[in-house]
């Protein structure tokens, strides 16, 4: 009997504790009979992680803003 090596990966050792019944559907190339609550959860989960980066990049420009906003005041002040 030949097995083929194959890499395991994180998500399916999480997958696999969360569900072997799914693990193994998965495995075997399954369809999923939720495709589209999947697929929804997908682009919810997508759509996040846009709004989240564009958020920290806002932080790192409020925080720059800020740093410069109290340089000057102190430049100016100081005279």
């Amino acid at each position: 009997m030949s097995r083929t090596k194959r890499t395991i990966r994180a998500s399916e050792i999480g997958s696999f504790l969360y569900c072997q019944r799914a693990w193994w559907y998965r495995r075997k190339n399954v369809p999923a009979i939720n495709a589209a609550e999947l697929a929804g959860g997908e682009d919810f989960h997508r759509l996040h992680v846009g709004q989240t980066r564009g958020a920290r990049v806002l932080k790192a420009a409020a925080w720059i803003l800020l740093a410069l906003a109290l340089s000057l005041a102190i430049l100016f002040l100081g005279r």
